[in-house]
């Protein structure tokens, strides 16, 4: 049987052995750390291939997320604790709501610190996850596996996609269950692991590398950020505060005093004091204009401008 719980394993990418890691465990430490490197350099030349199909991907989160949609990775394993580690940075990064992107594991949160790995095994139990945490069509599950076959994330995804949503995967097999049932499909195609199976290994490093992409560059597309800078990050400890302050400084000119100041007055939000500052404006003025458009800084300084000439 190719495919299912029992399937060949002959058949997935992931489980081949790398011929060139064959006598790895008669290596010196270096040689193994230089094995290693070497493979792992291959890795940001598979995600280019996919870039793409990764833009496409991105399009759809981005319309999602501005028509009030949410983000959901859904996977198992390595695979499913990159997800959650993701969506988990979203919101001191970003400013976001923790909501706004999820990833969702399977066997839940004993998972994310202890193999749990028959809780892959049950399509039913990826879909009953789904609808505790209300999800719609209008949000956007991205399903997560190397060998592509967990039927975990594959149950999730066929329902995902019978009520609409759309769905993407990425995998590391070419014939990866998860492509049979996605609009979007990212095969990252890393070879046999230095140690077989391992796929904790090349393959977890793509994914990061893709997932890091998909998050990225959906919030610099929906303002959060301005030039390179994190301006909706949320400063919830001492590094975050001094952080704020500082790219308060880089993206107007000001002085530190000045930054200090404005921090305060916007209540701790970065990209409202600098909007107060490149405009000369109070914060009442920079909430009426956010009303009009939260975007990005540039169209928001551009909505004032017009709105200036309007009333001249």
């Amino acid at each position: 049987m190719k495919y299912g719980i029992d399937y060949a394993l002959d058949s997935l990418t992931t489980e081949q052995r790398n011929v060139r890691t064959s006598n790895i465990d008669e290596m010196t430490t270096l040689q193994v750390l230089q094995l290693i490197n070497d493979e792992d350099k291959s890795v940001p030349y598979v995600v280019e291939t996919q870039i793409p199909r990764i833009e496409t991907l991105i399009e759809d989160i981005v319309a999602a997320f501005r028509k009030g949609g949410r983000l959901f990775y859904i996977g198992a394993g390595t695979s499913g604790r990159l997800g959650v580690l993701d969506a988990s940075e979203c919101p001191p990064t970003f400013g976001v709501s923790p909501e706004m992107v999820q990833g969702v594991i399977a066997g839940g949160r004993e998972a994310l610190v202890r193999a749990v790995e028959n809780a892959e095994d049950h399509e039913e139990d990826g879909i009953d996850e789904l609808i505790k945490r209300g999800f719609t069509k209008d949000d956007v599950l991205v399903g997560l596996t190397a060998s592509g076959q967990a039927p975990y994330v594959i149950g999730a995804m066929k329902w995902a996609r019978s009520i609409g949503a759309v769905v993407g995967a990425i995998s590391c097999n070419e014939h990866s269950r998860t492509f049979l049932h996605a609009d979007h499909r990212i095969f990252l195609d890393v070879g046999p692991e230095v140690l077989t199976g391992s796929t904790r290994m090349k393959a977890g490093t793509a994914q990061k590398l893709v997932l890091n992409m998909l998050t990225t560059t959906s919030m610099i597309r929906l303002g959060k950020v301005y030039g390179n800078l994190m301006v909706d990050l949320t400063p919830v400890n001492a590094k975050l505060v001094e952080r704020s302050k500082r790219l308060i400084q880089q993206a107007t000119g000001c002085s530190s005093e000045e930054a200090a100041e404005a921090f305060e007055e916007s209540g701790r939000r970065p990209k409202r004091a600098i909007v107060m500052i490149l405009l000369g404006i109070g914060l009442d003025e920079v909430m009426k204009l956010e009303a009009i458009n939260n975007g990005p800084i540039v169209e928001m300084i551009r909505t004032y401008r017009k709105e200036e000439k309007g009333q001249e």
